[in-house]
Formats: C-alpha cells, sequence, structure tokens
C-alpha cells in the first residue's frame, strides 16, 4: 500500500467517534471470540492491540519487532529479560561460564514441541548451523557472530560447514565456544533472549535457501512456546489457541489475539474492552493526544516510562553520499518542535542508539542543534543540488512518527530541499529498507541493553540499510565485541558514538515515552515498561471480568 504527497500540510489529529468505533470494535470482537466483560466469569480469550503487521513468522528472520513478538507466543528463548540485564529461565534453566568464553546451555528436560516430541540439544545445534549457513535468511546472524569459525555476520567462515566447538554434551546440554571472551551479559542477551530454537525432524529437510518462504514459515504448526499459532488475517489480527502441553504449565487463557490497527484506534477498544491491552516496544503506541482521555478510562490501569527505544532517520549513503550533506539535513530538523508538539514532551532527543534508559549513553557528547541558517549554509559549502528531490519513506500504523514526516519534509523545503514524502505498511517500508529504495527512511528500534551496534551500523548488519561503511567504526564495533570488562567497552562506545555523530548514518530523532495500558480485569499480565519483559510468564496472564 502506497499514498504519494508533494510536501505536506501540517495534520491534527481528530476527535475519535466513539460510537462507530465502538460499532465496529464490537463486530470484530465477535469475530475474534472474545467474551462480555460483564460476564461476571473468567473469560476464555486476551487480545492485544499492536499498529504493526507482522513482516514474517519466521522467528529466524524477524527483522521487525511486530514479527519478533508474534513470534515469541509461539516459540521460547532460552531466557527471559525482565529488566535491564535481569534474566530468568525460559527454555533453558541456565546459561553459565567459568571464563567468559566457554558457555553452556541447560536446557529444561521438560520441554517439547507441540507435536509431542522434546526439544533437545540436537535442535539446538541445528538452528545455530542452520543461521550460520550462507544460504538461509536470517536477522540474527550478528548475534552469534561471536561464536568460533563465524564471520562478522554470524555465517561459516570459508571451508567450515558447521560450527566448531558447539557440542552435544547430553540430550539438554550444548556447550558452544567465542572467539575471544566476551562479556556475559552479550551472551545472555543477544543470544539468550533473541535466538529461538526451531524443530529439526520438521525442518532438516528443508534447503536452507527455501525456508524463509517456506509453508512452515508461513503458518508455523510445529512450536514449543505457550500458545500455538491458528490464523492470520492479514493487517487484521492473528490468533492463536493454547499450547495445553506447555511445559511452563497450560495457559491460563485458552485464546489470544493479537488485534492490528491504526493507533488512532486503541483508545476507543481501550475503553470498549475489546482489547484488554497495548504491546510494548513501539508496536502499541497510544498517541501522545489520547494520553489524557485514556488515563481517564475507568475501565484501565496505565504507567508511562522512558524507553531503550528510538526513532531514526536513515540515510542512503549510496544516494546521499556526503556526510557534511547528512550532518547538514540533521541540523535543518527541529526535532524539539517533534518532542514538545507532536509528543508534548513525553519524550527525549538523543543523538545515536543510547537513550537515557542506556548506561552506555555518552552524556558529555552535546547534541545536534537545530540550527536551519547552518545547514542550508552546509548544503552550498557542500555542493548540494537544490534541483534534486529526495525520497522521505514513511511507515504508516504510528501517528507520530507520521507526522513527524510531515515536519521533517517542512524544515527541509525550509533551506531549499526538495522532497517527495511517500508513505507504505510496515512490511512494504522493511522491503524498501533492505533494497535500498529511498533516499530517506523513518524506522524505529526496540533497541539493546547491551551495546553492541553491529546490527546496525556495521557493514553488513541485518538492519544497515543505509549500507553505512566506515572501517574505523567497523574496527570499533568488533573491538567493543571482543572487550569483557564493562568500564572499558563504555570506552570503546563512546568513541564510536563521536564517529557516528560525524558521519551521520543515521540521525536519532527521538525516544518517546511509551503509555502502558492493560485493562483492570487483567489479574496477571499485561505488557512491560520494559519491552523484552513483555514476553515473561504469557503461560500464567488472565482476563477476568468483574464480579
Amino acid at each position: 500500500m502506497k499514498h504519494t504527497r508533494s510536501v505536506p500540510k501540517g495534520k491534527h489529529i481528530l476527535k475519535y467517534l466513539l460510537t462507530s468505533f465502538l460499532a465496529l470494535s464490537i463486530a470484530l470482537l465477535t469475530a475474534c471470540g472474545s467474551s462480555s466483560s460483564n460476564s461476571g466469569s473468567a473469560s476464555d480469550t486476551i487480545t492485544m492491540g499492536m499498529v504493526n503487521p507482522p513482516a514474517t513468522f519466521d522467528p529466524i528472520n524477524a527483522a521487525d519487532i511486530a514479527g519478533q513478538f508474534a513470534g515469541r507466543l509461539m516459540f521460547d528463548t532460552f531466557l527471559d529479560q525482565t529488566a535491564p540485564l535481569k534474566f530468568v529461565p525460559k527454555l533453558a534453566d541456565s546459561i553459565t561460564t567459568a571464563d567468559n568464553q566457554n558457555y553452556t546451555i541447560k536446557l529444561n528436560p521438560k520441554a517439547k514441541w507441540t507435536d509431542g516430541k522434546p526439544v533437545t540439544a540436537d535442535d539446538v545445534i541445528f538452528t545455530f548451523n542452520l543461521i550460520a549457513n550462507p544460504k538461509t535468511e536470517t536477522a540474527v546472524g550478528s548475534n552469534i557472530s561471536v561464536l568460533e569459525g563465524l564471520t562478522s555476520t554470524g555465517k561459516f567462515s570459508a571451508g567450515i560447514t558447521s560450527i566448531p566447538d558447539l557440542t552435544k554434551v547430553d540430550a539438554h546440554t550444548v556447550t558452544f565456544k567465542t572467539k575471544k571472551p566476551i562479556d556475559p551479559n552479550y551472551v545472555k542477551e543477544l543470544i539468550g533472549t533473541k535466538i529461538v530454537t526451531l524443530p529439526q525432524h520438521i525442518l532438516k529437510n528443508i534447503a536452507p535457501q527455501d525456508l524463509a518462504n517456506s509453508k512452515y514459515m508461513q503458518s508455523p504448526n510445529v512450536t514449543d512456546g505457550p500458545y500455538k499459532f491458528v490464523t492470520y488475517s492479514k493487517n487484521a489480527y492473528i490468533q492463536y489457541q493454547a499450547n495445553n502441553s506447555y511445559y511452563l504449565g497450560k495457559p491460563k487463557t485458552p485464546k489470544f489475539f493479537l488485534k492490528i490497527m491504526q493507533a488512532p484506534n486503541l483508545a476507543s477498544e481501550l475503553q470498549a474492552g475489546t482489547i484488554q491491552m497495548n504491546a510494548a516496544g513501539g508496536i502499541g503506541i497510544i498517541p501522545v493526544q489520547d494520553y489524557k482521555t485514556v488515563k481517564g478510562l475507568k475501565n484501565v490501569k496505565t504507567i508511562t516510562a522512558p524507553q531503550i527505544g528510538y526513532q531514526t532517520m536513515m540515510f542512503n549513503t549510496k544516494t546521499i553520499t556526503n556526510p557534511q550533506v547528512r550532518l547538514a539535513f540533521a541540523h535543518a530538523i527541529n526535532r524539539q518542535q517533534i518532542v514538545s508538539k507532536l509528543l508534548q514532551g513525553n519524550g527525549q532527543i538523543v543523538d545515536g542508539p543510547y537513550t537515557s534508559v542506556s548506561p552506555y549513553l555518552d552524556k558529555d557528547l552535546p547534541l545536534i542543534k537545530y540550527d536551519p541558517a547552518l545547514a542550508k549554509q552546509m548544503l552550498k559549502d557542500a555542493g548540494w543540488d537544490f534541483n534534486k528531490t529526495v525520497n522521505l519513506v514513511v511507515p504508516i500504523g504510528n501517528q507520530v512518527r507520521q507526522q513527524s514526516g510531515d515536519i521533517i519534509a517542512q524544515n527541509l523545503k525550509a533551506v531549499g530541499v526538495k522532497v517527495s514524502e511517500t508513505t507504505y505498511d510496515f512490511p512494504t517500508v522493511m522491503q524498501k529498507g533492505k533494497a535500498g529504495q529511498f533516499d530517506l527512511l523513518l524506522i524505529g528500534f526496540g533497541g539493546y541493553v547491551d551495546p553492541d551496534q553491529s546490527a546496525y551500523y556495521g557493514p553488513n548488519g541485518v538492519y544497515n540499510f543505509m549500507k553505512y561503511d566506515n572501517p574505523q567504526s567497523t574496527s570499533l564495533l568488533q573491538a567493543g565485541l571482543n572487550e569483557s570488562n564493562p568500564a572499558k567497552r563504555k570506552v570503546i562506545y563512546n568513541q564510536l558514538q563521536q564517529i557516528w555523530d560525524k558521519d551521520m548514518p543515521i540521525l536519532t530523532l527521538y525516544s518517546d515515552n511509551q503509555m502502558i495500558v492493560i485493562n483492570n480485569n487483567i489479574a496477571a499480565g499485561g505488557a512491560s515498561t520494559f519491552w523484552p519483559g513483555t514476553v515473561y510468564n504469557f503461560q500464567n496472564w488472565t482476563y477476568k471480568s468483574s464480579k
């Protein structure tokens, strides 16, 4: 879906006609099988609202948060992270190391696939080698790139067909070795909470190059998580049913729906009770204009907090090649206006990939200031062609991000830059990003606590849509990975923040505070202010109507 506009006019959020929305919500609620909040009994269904459709259900190739979240109901990671650097067991009882280089994964011996077969060390080894296979399309290769025998993109080095020192000790124990000693928190977060195990007995006969487009990845039918996939009505909802044999306990709610909608609809659906909560991680953002309305609702509770996630504008460095031009664009954009006007102060401006929540933010680095006069002069000095039109690509779904696209276009026009703004649904934006079909692209990231940014700034990073390639940055990224001392790592990432500010492959626009909204009748469950914690203990989530 595509919409093309000339440099757009400012917009105002409309007041919602709750009556019409309520009628639509009731119709959809009936379709989704939710029970009435006035029934006086436990509901058999929980419905969560989110604004982005998943780009894929492939758990090792989901580059988008919506796809990752959709997969987490069906597939378990080794660990969960419930708060920054607080890790709890899930598929693995533990991930341990004695020397920061040799690691042991101990699987929960009760874990099994939905077809009754056990989850074993063979499945783990199969998955790691599948990710490392050069023919496999994957978004998590960089996560395992620290293992021996793999390249910086997490693929087999020349002459290797399986990961060295990735060893089955017994049916539920796997060991592996990293190239050098590294921070154990990297392994626990980037491998423990991001790598999903796949069933070898189901997928072993599918060629790696065919996996991403296989029938299994369109509708995974053998999984190990708390819920099983039922159906996906494109851009409308994803339906799940409880995995009653789940090894951590039978889910207390038989049905779960992820309902996909435009962000302005979240408030009315929360009020109507047709959704019981919103998703975290930037895929369930309540428009700031609705904060007052939502906080005033009698049937929900709200929590507002800063987050590690952030919104960016990527530069295609193949079409906007001069760093001085990119920096001029950065000076031309009034980020404070976005935070003050669109977010009503509910956010922060940061440069680079670390927000105030991150211990790796270099607070001594001055922010890139809004200075349109400087921007115009820099463009002239750099020999910018003012007859050239740049293509600004904006995803639909996140209202503030869409409106920020309008402000950005107006700001650039004010310094003489011609802009064509095009909007697409999120899966299409991901495709265009990967293909380099943009000059400027707005996209948000959930962020990590671990400071490694190889997936974004590495020359072969899965999210490096900018095609950014600076040898000094690449060298320091590798040094940061190889350094196990947190204090020394901080020095390295401070250097990187300076380089990225100068090269400007990405301009971080803002990090918005997120509002978590949970129906009062949710007895257990709901999104976490620290979004990876959202997926913790799904099997215990319950929704009970008022008695």
